[in-house]
């Protein structure tokens, strides 16, 4: 298993997208993109992105990289794509995240159950061209379920764990091809606690079976400009569940919340890759100030648990202020381990 240092800078997914490889889809909601080509082009402009995306990384010194999500138009359809069951031209309408406006999303039509491979061959490109660790993510079993229509099941419960089981065999050969930590997204997570409770905790556990490298639960309250945050449905309740399982660390929004530290006494013991920077389009944040969340933290973090991160995601910005802000989390982590 890869050894980390303290006090890791990282970022949690998406990255900028090439103007020239994505676009809007008509008549869909932001931030809904599709490919602008197809084929070899397509396959060739996706190594391209995702080349650049590993320079960008390595250049400004993030110690944990990823993909930047260039090979995919959603985050979610991605992985479910490659499983039996859904149905991804007969859409349904439906709410998602606790929202208020119906999208159409893919519907659950018979038995889930893997089929191929989804984000192996994305792991081992990215093994063949960076020393650095990587990290993949992927979408959770509560969140695969919220962004669904289900016409199949009429039971969540049950529905939940063939996912979390078809989750796992992927996971399992995503650590096989490389993966040095797995992210699992689950922002339906922050939204249904009493989900969470009834079926979340258990298939998220079910989905991370015989997982030996480091794996993180990604809890989301969404990208900025894309509908609220809803930081009103808090962390502690919901860490004290997650708690009762084998995830190896939580993934938290502190930058928009302005969540009090003290909250990550509920995360004793596991990783916390905190988020500490807008990832919206704002200025980076000054770099004192994120030094002062990050002492304030390590106060109930331990710093070989501590990993620092954006918010969320950085797809919705400009490539050079992702720079500058991924620049800046590894600022605050050199500063601060000067001071360890």
């Amino acid at each position: 298993m890869t050894d980390f240092a303290p006090i890791m800078p990282t970022t949690v997914g998406s990255y900028p997208r090439p103007a020239t490889l994505f676009e809007p889809v008509p008549g869909e909601r932001a931030p809904v993109v599709r490919f602008t080509m197809d084929g070899d082009a397509l396959r060739e402009a996706q190594d391209k992105a995702v080349l650049d995306v590993i320079r960008d990384q390595e250049e400004v010194g993030l110690e944990l990289i990823g993909d930047g999500e260039q090979r995919r138009t959603n985050f979610i359809n991605h992985i479910l794509a490659s499983w039996d069951g859904f149905d991804f031209v007969n859409r349904n309408s439906r709410t998602i995240r606790r929202g208020t406006e119906p999208r159409l999303v893919p519907t659950v039509v018979g038995k889930v159950t893997r089929r191929e491979q989804a984000a192996v061959e994305d792991v081992k490109f990215l093994k063949a061209h960076s020393s650095t660790p990587i990290k993949v993510d992927v979408p959770g079993p509560m969140t695969s379920i919220d962004t669904t229509f289900d016409a199949a099941y009429g039971n969540e419960a049950e529905l939940s764990m063939d996912i979390a089981i078809a989750l796992n065999a992927e996971l399992r050969e995503l650590q096989e091809a490389g993966a040095d930590v797995i992210q699992i997204d689950e922002p339906a997570m922050t939204r249904w606690h009493e989900k969470v409770a009834d079926y979340g905790a258990q298939a998220l556990d079910r989905a991370i079976e015989g997982i030996t490298v480091p794996t993180i639960v990604h809890l989301c309250y969404g990208y900025p400009g894309f509908g609220g945050q809803q930081h009103e449905y808090t962390y502690p309740e919901l860490l004290d569940m997650l708690m009762g399982t084998r995830i190896s660390g939580f993934s938290v929004e502190f930058a928009r919340s302005a969540y009090p530290s003290e909250v990550l006494r509920h995360a004793e013991g596991r990783i916390v890759m905190l988020g500490c920077i807008h990832p919206g389009d704002t200025p980076p944040e000054p770099v004192a100030d994120v030094v002062e969340l990050t002492k304030q933290v390590l106060e109930y973090v331990a710093p070989e648990n501590l990993w620092l991160a954006p918010d969320c995601g950085l797809m919705t910005i400009s490539r050079d202020l992702a720079l500058a802000k991924t620049e800046l989390l590894v600022s605050v982590a050199n500063e601060i381990r000067a001071t360890l």
